[in-house]
C-alpha cells in the first residue's frame, strides 16, 4: 500500500473549506479541472476533487457530495487508500467489505484508476484507488 489520507466531503463548500485549511495547515492547494468528465445534473459548480499537498504528496483531500447523496454526520469523512497493485486493491477491499456495505464496487474510472468505496462493519468509510498503467 502506498499510503492513506483523510478525505472530507462537503455540500458545495469544498473550495472554501480547503482554502481555509490551507491557511491553517499550509501546503499547496490543488483543485484540478476535469475537462470532458461526465457531470451529473446538479453537480455544476461543485468541486470534484481538492487536495492539500506538501512535497507533491497529498495530506488532506476533499470533494463535494454529488446530487442524491446528501451530506450528514457520518458520511463527511473517509479513509482514502492508494494501492500499489490490482491484487492489493482487490484483497484489501474484500477484507474490509466483509460484514460491511459496498457503496460502489471496484471498477475502472474515467480518471485512469480502478476505484471503489465501502463502509466497513464499524461504519468507517473507505475509498480505494489504484492508478492504472497508461
Amino acid at each position: 500500500m502506498k499510503g492513506a489520507i483523510t478525505y472530507l466531503n462537503f455540500d458545495g463548500q469544498t473550495r472554501e473549506a480547503m482554502t481555509f485549511y490551507q491557511q491553517c495547515l499550509g501546503g499547496e492547494l490543488m483543485i484540478p479541472e476535469f475537462p470532458g468528465a461526465p457531470c451529473a445534473p446538479g453537480f455544476e459548480g461543485r468541486t470534484m476533487y481538492a487536495a492539500l499537498m506538501k512535497g507533491g504528496v497529498p495530506f488532506l483531500a476533499a470533494s463535494d457530495t454529488p446530487p442524491g447523496m446528501p451530506l450528514h454526520v457520518g458520511n463527511h469523512a473517509s479513509v482514502s487508500v492508494e494501492c500499489e497493485s490490482m491484487e492489493e486493491i482487490r484483497r484489501i477491499f474484500a477484507a474490509l467489505a466483509e460484514g460491511g456495505e459496498v457503496k460502489m464496487p471496484l471498477a475502472d474510472m474515467f480518471w485512469g484508476a480502478h476505484w471503489g468505496f465501502l463502509k466497513d462493519r464499524y461504519g468507517v468509510q473507505w475509498m480505494f484507488n489504484y492508478t492504472l498503467s497508461a
